[in-house]
């Protein structure tokens, strides 16, 4: 399975590096470069410290969506509102196509607009199957986004090298601290 248009959710969740304490949307204008670096805005479109908060809070909602991806949980009631609350404001509507396909599209302006294509997008992937192989990392000190793509689709760190390795030292010694 391939990862495609999710890299855009993918690294929209990873503007926030949770155990580097690194946020890459620390002001409006972050979020506008953001979003225009990803076609998703505009040249001329503003962004306010509004449409920052709600993007912070939708990117955070997707985080949990993303955990709840590890073992097929229920995502978390607030975390559906945000997303929710995102899409009414994008005015997603169906598009009909004249190959005979409808797809969401965004009829918002702004932000809301350009949040919507987010929406647009984790929406094709929940469609289509990928959704469930994009998870954030198992170490909840580090929380990264990354995508799936293991055949059993079972990945749980977003590297085997460093987190990975973290959580089986870890477990290792456990298990040998308690033979003592």
């Amino acid at each position: 399975m391939v990862e495609g248009s999710l890299r855009l959710v993918r690294e929209f969740v990873n503007t926030l590096d949770v155990e580097g304490g690194t946020e890459a949307l620390a002001g409006p204008d972050d979020l506008g470069d953001w979003l225009r670096d990803n076609d998703l805005l505009g040249a001329g479109e503003a962004v306010t410290g509004a449409d920052l908060g709600r993007a912070i809070a939708l990117r955070e909602a997707v985080r949990e969506l993303l955990a709840a991806n590890h073992d097929g949980a229920p995502a978390a009631d607030g975390a559906l509102a945000t997303l929710n609350t995102a899409a009414r404001r994008a005015r997603l509507r169906p598009e009909f196509t004249a190959a005979g396909t409808v797809r969401l599209a965004p009829a918002a302006s702004g932000v809301d607009r350009a949040v919507g294509g987010l929406l647009v997008v984790i929406a094709e992937a929940m469609r289509d199957g990928r959704w469930r192989r994009l998870k954030v990392c198992h170490n909840d000190a580090c929380r990264w986004a990354f995508f799936d793509a293991s055949r059993s689709g079972a990945g749980k760190w977003c590297s085997m090298a460093v987190c990975g390795n973290r959580s089986k030292a870890a477990a290792w010694r456990t298990r040998h601290r308690d033979r003592r």
